[in-house]
C-alpha cells in the first residue's frame, strides 16, 4: 500500500474511519447564508468523493453572542437544521463522514454583542466584549450542548468543540483573558472548568455513538497563556469528560508568530502534538503546514500523532487522498500556504477560494466540462495564467499548443520559488507539468511566437498570456551597471554587493529584500532554526511556548524604499503582510517611505526622505518599481483579424497577481 500509516483505518469504538486524514475546519463564507448551503454541500461532497476520512465544517456559532460576525453561521433554532441536512446528506451520499465545528468567537466577535470571561478588548477587533455573568456562563455551556444535539439531529457524525486559536474557550483557559475570581476563574483548575463542562454535558446529551473532537490549544504563543503542565491536565480531563479525539490548535489569532503561512516549515508544529503522546489514550491529530503525503506519512510513522489535519491542502486539491492512495502524489495540486484566496478572502468578507484551484468553493459555478466543438487553440506564455488556461482547455478536449520563449514553464513562479519561504512554488510547477501532459497539451518551450507562426498554425483562437515587462526608473546614474532590475537578481543571478537599496516596496520589493538578507538554505526548511528565529520554545518549559527570538545575522545591509508616504508594505496581503514586515525588521532592513531618488554615483544612492537629503552608501540598487503589461503580440494579432483573448499579467500587470491570473485563465478555458 502507498503510505500505509496514512491509509490505515482508525477505530473510534462506535465507528471506524477509513484513513488518518482529517479535513480541518476552515471558514469559507458559505456557512453564513442559507441560500449558499447548496454550494457548500457541493464543496464538501467533492472532498468526500476525493477520499477524506473525516471532515469538519467551518465554525458554526451556538448563539448570536458567539457569532464571528453579524448574521454569521449558527445552529440554534429548529429551522436551521434543514440547511445543515443538505451538507450531511451530500457527504454521506459520497461515503464520507462530517463533523460540525461549534465555535464561539468570544472577544474575537466582530460585532457589539460579543461576550468574554472578562471585559478585555482583543487587539484585533474593534469591540469591547461584555463579561459573562455566572448565569451567562451556564447559559453559554447549554448553548454548546443544544447546538451539538441539533447537529446530531441534522445528520452530522460528530462535532468539534473549538477550544483554541484564542476563541471563547481559549479565553476562559488563559489568565491573559480570564480575570474572574468566581468558580470559572482564578487558578488553572477553575479556568479549565468551562471547556470540561462543555464536553461532559455534550457527551451526556449526544450519547456514546457520536464523535466529539476537542480542538486543544497546545501552544498559545501569547503572553500569559497556558504552560505545558496545564495543557496536559486539560487534555486528560477532556478525555475523561468524553472526547473521542483531540485535535491540535497552534497559536492565537493575535499572536505575533506565524503558524500557517508558507514560510513556516512543513509540519513545523508536529513536535507539539508528539509531546502530548502517551499522556492520553484517545487519538491525537497533528496540524499546520502538512501538505503532502510524504510529510503526513512520516508524522504517523514516527508516532508523532494518530491523524493529520489538513484544511487548505484540500481546498487546493479535493482529490488529495485518492491521488495519494493510488500512488499519484506527483499529480497533487499542492497548497502553497499563500493565504491569498482563502484566509485573505474571509477577512475581507468574501467567499474563500484557492490561488492554485479557483474552483474551490465555486464548484457549482466554475465547471470544466467537455467542449461541444473541438478547436485548435494556441496559448502564448507558460506562466500561471497560461498554464491554467492551457491545461483546462486540454481537459475539455481542445487541441492546445502552449508556446513560451523560456526553457521551462512557470513564468514569474520560477523567480518566486527562489524567495526564502516561497519554496513551495516549485510544487505548483511540478503539478502543472504533469497536468499539461495528462491533458495532451503540446508544450513548445524555447520558441518565440509571432503573427506569422500563429497564422501558419491555423488556430481557431489565440490566448495571450505573455506576462509583463519590469518598469524602469530614470534618474542620473540609473543607467549604471550597478543598478539592476529584480530579474537581473532572480533570473540572471547577477552579483549583488553587501549594501543594497531596493526601489519599490510592493510585494516584489519585499521578496527581493528577503532573498538578499537570508542565508541559504533558509530557516523555512529547518524547524529548529525557524523556531529559534521566531522565539518558539521547543522544550515548552516557557509559558505559552514563548522565548526571546534569536534571528540570524542578515547576509546584507538593505534599504527598502518607496516614493509614497506611509509604512512600506502596508498594501501587502492582510494575513501575511505582517509576517514579511516582521521578518525584514528582524533582519534589520531599513524601510523608508516618501523617498525621492536624486542620483546614483560612487558615493551611493542620493535620496531625499520626506524632503531631507540623505546618501545611502550602497554597492547596488535593485529596481522593483512595478510592471507593464506585455501585450504587443496581442495587438498585432487583433489587427490581423484573429480571435484573441488576453489574460494574466498581459491583461493587468499590477503586483503580478497569480491568484487573478490562474482564476482568469481557468474561467476563460471554461467558456471557449
Amino acid at each position: 500500500m502507498n503510505y500505509p500509516h496514512l491509509f490505515a483505518p482508525l477505530d473510534l469504538g462506535h465507528v471506524t474511519l477509513p484513513n488518518r486524514i482529517l479535513m480541518g475546519s476552515m471558514h469559507t463564507g458559505l456557512e453564513d447564508k442559507a441560500s449558499d448551503y447548496n454550494k457548500l454541500a457541493a464543496y464538501f461532497a467533492e472532498r468526500a468523493r476525493g477520499g477524506v476520512g473525516l471532515m469538519v465544517t467551518g465554525g458554526i456559532s451556538p448563539s448570536i453572542e458567539g457569532w464571528l460576525k453579524p448574521f454569521g453561521g449558527r445552529l440554534t433554532l429548529p429551522w436551521h437544521k434543514p440547511r445543515h441536512r443538505k451538507l450531511t446528506r451530500a457527504v454521506h451520499a459520497e461515503g464520507g463522514r462530517i463533523c460540525m465545528q461549534i465555535l464561539h468567537a468570544g472577544r474575537y466577535g466582530y460585532h457589539p454583542l460579543s461576550v468574554a470571561p472578562s471585559k478585555i478588548k482583543s487587539p484585533i477587533t474593534p469591540f469591547t466584549p461584555r463579561a459573562l455573568s455566572a448565569r451567562g456562563v451556564e447559559r453559554t455551556i447549554n448553548d454548546f450542548v443544544h447546538c451539538a444535539r441539533r447537529a446530531r439531529d441534522a445528520g452530522y457524525d460528530g462535532v468539534e468543540v473549538m477550544g483554541s486559536e484564542g476563541y471563547l474557550i481559549n479565553q476562559f483557559i488563559a489568565a491573559r483573558t480570564n480575570r474572574r475570581s468566581d468558580a470559572w476563574g482564578g487558578d488553572a483548575a477553575r479556568r479549565m472548568r468551562f471547556p470540561v463542562e462543555i464536553v461532559r454535558r455534550t457527551r451526556e446529551a449526544v450519547g456514546p455513538d457520536f464523535i466529539i473532537i476537542y480542538r486543544l490549544s497546545m501552544l498559545d504563543l501569547v503572553e500569559d497563556g497556558q504552560d505545558w503542565s496545564e495543557i496536559v491536565a486539560l487534555a486528560k480531563t477532556i478525555e475523561a469528560a468524553g472526547a473521542s479525539i483531540i485535535n491540535t490548535g497552534i497559536g492565537w489569532h493575535e499572536a505575533r508568530i506565524p503558524t500557517i503561512v508558507t514560510s513556516v516549515p512543513r509540519a513545523g508544529f508536529a513536535w507539539v502534538t508528539q509531546k502530548l503522546k502517551g499522556e492520553v489514550a484517545i487519538p491525537l491529530v497533528a496540524t499546520n503546514r502538512i501538505n503532502m503525503p510524504e510529510v503526513a506519512e512520516r508524522i504517523l510513522a514516527d508516532g508523532e500523532a494518530d491523524m493529520v489535519s489538513m484544511a487548505r491542502p484540500l481546498l487546493a486539491d479535493p482529490a488529495w487522498a485518492n491521488k495519494a492512495k493510488a500512488g499519484r502524489s506527483e499529480r497533487i495540486n499542492t497548497c502553497i500556504a499563500c493565504n491569498q484566496a482563502c484566509l485573505d478572502h474571509v477577512f475581507q468578507n468574501k467567499r474563500a477560494s484557492c490561488l492554485v484551484n479557483p474552483r474551490a468553493c465555486h464548484e457549482t459555478e466554475l465547471k470544466i466540462e467537455p467542449a461541444s466543438t473541438r478547436k485548435r487553440i494556441a496559448v502564448i506564455g507558460a506562466g500561471p495564467a497560461g498554464m491554467a488556461c492551457a491545461s483546462n482547455l486540454g481537459e475539455r478536449g481542445h487541441a492546445v499548443t502552449l508556446i513560451d520563449k523560456a526553457r521551462e514553464i512557470g513564468g514569474q513562479f520560477n523567480y518566486a520559488r527562489q524567495i526564502p519561504g516561497k519554496e513551495e512554488f516549485h510544487e505548483t510547477l511540478r503539478y502543472f507539468r504533469h497536468r499539461l501532459s495528462d491533458a495532451g497539451v503540446d508544450v513548445r518551450l524555447g520558441q518565440t511566437a509571432d503573427a506569422a507562426l500563429l497564422h501558419a498554425g491555423g488556430y481557431d483562437e489565440v490566448v495571450i498570456a505573455t506576462g509583463i515587462t519590469p518598469r524602469t526608473v530614470s534618474f542620473p546614474g540609473s543607467d549604471d551597471p550597478r543598478v539592476l532590475s529584480y530579474l537581473d537578481v532572480l533570473a540572471r543571478h547577477q552579483s549583488v554587493g553587501a549594501k543594497v537599496a531596493i526601489i519599490g516596496a510592493g510585494g516584489i520589493g519585499f521578496d527581493v529584500a528577503e532573498y538578499l538578507v537570508e542565508a541559504a538554505p533558509s530557516p523555512t526548511t529547518d524547524v529548529t532554526r525557524w523556531t529559534r528565529e521566531w522565539g518558539v520554545d521547543m522544550t515548552l518549559e516557557k509559558r505559552s511556548g514563548l522565548q526571546p527570538p534569536r534571528p540570524e545575522t542578515p547576509t546584507r545591509q538593505v534599504w527598502l524604499l518607496q516614493r509614497s508616504e506611509g509604512r512600506p508594505g502596508a498594501r501587502l496581503n492582510k494575513t501575511t503582510g505582517w509576517v514579511h514586515r516582521a521578518t525584514l525588521k528582524a533582519k534589520r532592513v531599513t524601510m523608508l517611505g516618501k523617498v525621492g531618488y536624486e542620483r546614483f554615483d560612487d558615493q551611493g544612492l542620493h535620496v531625499t526622505v520626506d524632503g531631507k537629503p540623505q546618501i545611502l552608501p550602497v554597492d547596488n540598487v535593485v529596481v522593483c518599481a512595478g510592471q507593464e503589461p506585455n501585450r504587443g503580440l496581442a495587438e498585432e494579432l487583433i489587427a490581423a483579424g484573429l480571435t484573441v483573448h488576453v489574460i494574466g499579467g498581459a491583461d493587468v500587470a499590477a503586483e503580478l497577481d497569480a491568484k487573478r491570473a490562474i482564476d482568469q485563465g481557468t474561467r476563460l478555458a471554461g467558456t471557449i
